[in-house]
C-alpha cells in the first residue's frame, strides 16, 4: 500500500523532530537544574532575570513549556555535591550552574547529564573542559575570564590611587578559580610596583578579622578576589570595612557592591553571561551535545565607579579613568 503525500510529510517530521519537541509532544516537560553558590541576592535575581528572559526569548518560559528547579548552597561549599545530587534525583535535563566549584561538584556527580556554565573562573585551568573550542565530555558554557582580568583590576585600582604601595587582597584560597586569581595577581604587581598583602577569608565569619588583619597591615588599597559564594553576601560587610578604614577598593564584576557604597568594579557583565547560558540550554534540549559546542567568552566587561565614594575618600578620580568608565555613581 502506498503513502499518501499528506501521510509521508507527517511521519518524516516527526522522525526529525528535534528531541526537546519530541519530548513536549509526548507531555514531558523540559526540567532545567540551577545551581548557585551563594544566595538569593538582589545581585542573584539580575542574573537569573536574565537566564528567564534569554529562555523567554528562544520560547522557553517557565512553568509553560519548561521547568526550573533552583538549589542554593548560600556559600557552604560542602553543600555543593549534597544538592547536585538533589537535581539528579528529579531527572533534570540539563544542569546549569554558577561558579568553578559548583561546575566541579556536577563533574563530579555525572559524566552523562548535560552541564551548562553560565559563569566559570577558568574552565580549562580548573579541568573543567578539555579545551574551550573543542570541550569534550558533557559539559560546555561560557568561562568569565576571572584569571585574565585579574591584573586588570590591580592596573585600574593603581590608575585611581597613584600612590597605593601596599594593597591587601581579599581571597578564599579553598577556592580553585581564587588560586589562579591570586597567581595573576602575583605576576602583575611587580611591574606596578604593589606589594600585596594576602588577607583570607574562607567563611563568613571570617570577615571581621580579615578586616582588623587589613587595617593592622596598613593598606594603601584593597582589592576583593571574585568569589560568587562569598562576596555577594558579605557585600555590605565588605563596604563597612573598606569606609572604616578608608580603604579605595576594588571588587570584580560586582556593580552591586560600588552601589553600596564600594569604590570601583571591574568585570564581567554576569547578567549578560546568564541570558547567553539560555542558548546552550535550548541548544542541547533541541539534541546538541555538550561536547561540540565551543566554550565562549565574555563580550560585554564593566567599569564602574562610585564618585561619592571617591570625594569621601578624598580622592580625585584621572580623567582617563573616568573616560573608561561604563557607569559613574554620583
Amino acid at each position: 500500500m502506498r503513502l499518501s503525500t499528506i501521510g509521508l510529510i507527517l511521519i518524516l517530521s516527526l522522525l526529525t523532530a528535534p528531541p526537546a519537541a519530541n519530548a513536549q509532544q509526548r507531555g514531558k516537560v523540559p526540567r532545567i537544574g540551577v545551581l548557585l553558590p551563594g544566595s538569593p541576592t538582589p545581585e542573584y535575581e539580575r542574573r537569573l532575570d536574565a537566564f528567564r528572559q534569554g529562555l523567554r526569548e528562544l520560547g522557553y518560559i517557565d512553568t509553560q513549556n519548561i521547568l526550573l528547579e533552583y538549589r542554593w548552597a548560600y556559600a557552604q561549599y560542602e553543600h555543593m555535591d549534597d544538592l547536585v545530587a538533589e537535581l539528579l534525583r528529579l531527572q533534570v535535563d540539563v544542569l546549569v550552574v554558577d561558579s568553578t566549584r559548583a561546575g566541579l561538584a556536577a563533574k563530579r556527580a555525572t559524566s552523562t547529564l548535560p552541564i551548562v556554565l553560565a559563569t566559570s573562573a577558568d574552565p580549562v585551568g580548573t579541568g573543567l573542559v578539555e579545551s574551550l573550542a573543542r570541550p569534550g565530555g558533557n559539559i560546555t558554557g561560557l568561562s568569565g575570564m576571572y584569571t585574565e582580568l585579574s591584573a586588570k583590576r590591580l592596573q585600574l585600582l593603581k590608575d585611581m590611587v597613584p600612590t597605593a604601595a601596599r594593597v591587601a587582597v581579599l581571597w578564599n584560597p579553598d577556592t580553585p578559580a581564587a588560586q589562579l586569581q591570586w597567581r595573576e595577581l602575583e605576576v602583575a604587581a611587580p611591574r606596578l610596583d604593589v606589594q600585596l598583602q594576602a588577607v583570607e577569608v574562607r567563611r563568613a565569619t571570617d570577615l571581621e578579622h580579615a578586616c582588623a588583619t587589613v587595617a593592622g597591615w596598613r593598606a594603601d588599597a584593597l582589592l576583593v578576589i571574585d568569589d560568587p559564594s562569598l562576596v555577594p553576601a558579605l557585600q555590605t560587610e565588605i563596604v563597612d570595612c573598606a569606609a572604616r578604614h578608608r580603604l579605595p577598593t576594588m571588587t570584580g564584576g560586582l556593580r552591586s557592591v560600588v552601589d553600596e557604597g564600594g569604590l570601583m568594579s571591574y568585570g564581567t557583565n554576569f547578567p549578560d553571561m546568564f541570558r547567553r547560558a539560555a542558548t546552550f540550554v535550548v541548544k542541547i534540549l533541541q539534541g546538541a551535545k555538550p561536547a561540540d559546542l565551543p566554550v565562549e567568552q565574555p563580550t560585554k566587561f564593566e567599569l564602574v565607579l562610585n564618585l561619592k565614594t571617591a570625594q569621601a575618600l578624598g580622592l580625585t578620580v584621572p580623567p582617563l579613568l573616568l573616560a573608561q568608565a561604563d557607569e559613574v555613581i554620583e
